[in-house]
């Protein structure tokens, strides 16, 4: 992404991992759990989940639907099989209800990093960039290029938006801020956000230009079930 997406593999990561073992691990990480407890809902040992988040594997289709009905999930979105289409493509909930988030859980929502959208305006209108982002103290920071319409809208109004879609269940939500964007020039707190960053750019290429939004405003909304 634009402001702060790749990151090597971690040292000692398995190296028979496949992208099946790397969704199930994703997912499994997610919502918290062990091996032994996805193990136990789906009716299989630890060490067989463990097996394949870590080495090549070709699991039944049967074994596949328990994992993911354990998992909130799809069989779909375990294999990789959705991985083109944008999320959200499934059947909205009956008597589905959108509600207001309150300001504490906006901004335990946007964590402390990861992958977020900024939208600025530019020369040619408003758009849309995809970025890796941390939270440092109250400022949302991020990585551009130097000369990119991102530099470009320092002084202006940003906003920043993340999201996240349960397309097992139906349910999302989203949190949005806005405040001005500025350029990071203080070596000191140029130094502490290398030091912080958890990724560098997943697009690649010379984005070392750091900016940060500090949010004057910060709101959010979650659909749910009744």
């Amino acid at each position: 992404m634009e402001g702060a997406h790749s990151r090597p593999a971690p040292t000692g990561a398995p190296t028979g991992r496949t992208d099946l073992g790397r969704r199930l691990a994703a997912r499994r990480e997610e919502l918290g759990l062990t091996r032994e407890q996805v193990g136990e809902r789906c009716g299989a040992d630890g060490s067989y989940v463990a097996h394949l988040e870590e080495h090549a594997a070709a699991p039944a289709i049967g074994s596949l639907m328990r994992i993911a009905d354990a998992l909130g999930t799809s069989v779909a979105e375990l294999t990789g099989s959705t991985a083109e289409y944008p999320p959200g493509r499934a059947t909205a909930l009956r008597d589905a209800e959108l509600v207001e988030l309150t300001d504490e859980d906006c901004r335990r929502l946007l964590s402390t990093h990861g992958i977020g959208r900024v939208a600025v305006f530019t020369a040619e209108g408003p758009a849309i960039f995809p970025v890796n982002y941390v939270v440092t103290g109250s400022a949302i920071a991020f990585r551009t290029a130097a000369d990119a319409a991102l530099a470009r809208a320092a002084g202006t109004e940003a906003a920043f938006e993340v999201d996240h879609i349960d397309d097992a269940a139906r349910l999302g939500r989203s949190v949005l801020a806005g405040g001005g964007a500025e350029d990071v020039t203080d070596p000191e707190e140029l130094q502490r956000l290398d030091a912080v960053a958890h990724s560098l750019p997943w697009a690649g290429g010379p984005r070392t230009h750091w900016m940060k939004i500090t949010p004057t405003r910060i709101t959010g909304r979650r659909v749910v079930q009744p």
